[in-house]
């Protein structure tokens, strides 16, 4: 892989990686349609740990209080397992859960057979209407401070289906969100701040398969590369679907996305 591509690679996760489109989705197919050998998974993880930097530092002042808040809950008698940051931190940790054991069972499946084009154009197509219909039909009232245990596992839970490449992360927990009556700022929030465990700990994996040099065919400045242009280019599109989902609602993804599953379906067929 040469600069050039890791740096546009980089750019295309940054990208859909926080909007609702699927960067595994994208990753897959970028080098497909611009004649590249496939970069495999561990790149593709490498650009993740990137857009995990830049989560952790846009939400590095609501992360420390949810941190704080959480570790209160441990007092003697639970007196803060009420307040709203550790009720958030406790969402988090149970929102996690799932994928964390999905992923242990189907890595390997998702880096081999989990790639191919037409999985991704049905899951395109599936889950970008999914995401239409949570965002048209959904109450959007609620804020974060709704997020209990039960809600977080709820997630969680449709996060997990986000291992499957086409599917979004972003856009498979926002649209289980919107479903259980949070307005798209709050979804969009809880979204983001839900990528952290798992992002440390897909991270935290991989850091040490390079220690130990289980990971061949990449060097060692392209993983750096990766990251760095995911991490910075990645804290801008944060801020921007923020404020788009402030006052916009999410359809053109969702269009997108049934537009996009199309396409390859018929390039690829």
């Amino acid at each position: 892989m040469t600069p050039f591509q890791a740096v546009v690679l980089a750019l295309v996760q940054a990208a859909t990686e926080f909007l609702p489109v699927s960067s595994s989705g994208h990753l897959i197919l970028m080098p497909r349609l611009l004649g590249w050998s496939d970069q495999g998974l561990e790149f593709d993880i490498a650009t993740n740990t990137g857009t995990l930097l830049a989560v952790v530092a846009y939400f590095r002042r609501e992360l420390v209080e949810i941190a704080r808040g959480w570790s209160l809950s441990f007092r003697p008698g639970g007196a803060g397992a009420c307040e709203p940051a550790a009720r958030l931190g406790w969402a988090l940790i149970w929102g996690t859960v799932p994928a964390g054991l999905v992923g242990l069972l189907i890595k390997d499946w998702v880096s081999s057979h989990g790639r191919d084009p037409r999985l991704i154009a049905t899951t395109a197509i599936v889950y970008g209407l999914l995401l239409g219909v949570a965002d048209r039909l959904g109450r959007k009232r609620l804020g974060l401070a709704a997020i209990g245990k039960r809600e977080g596992f709820l997630i969680g839970c449709a996060q997990a289906l986000a291992l499957v490449p086409g599917t979004s992360r972003s856009g498979v927990t926002m649209t289980a969100a919107l479903g259980l009556g949070l307005d798209r700022t709050a979804a969009a929030r809880f979204a983001f701040l839900l990528s952290v465990p798992v992002g440390v700990l897909v991270g935290a994996k991989q850091a040490l398969d390079f220690a130990r040099g289980e990971i061949v065919g990449l060097a060692g400045s392209t993983i750096l590369v990766g990251i760095a242009v995911s991490a910075v280019a990645g804290y801008l599109v944060i801020a921007a679907l923020l404020a788009w989902v402030r006052t916009r609602p999410l359809l053109v993804f969702s269009v997108y996305r049934v537009l996009l599953g199309l396409v390859l379906f018929a390039y690829f067929s």
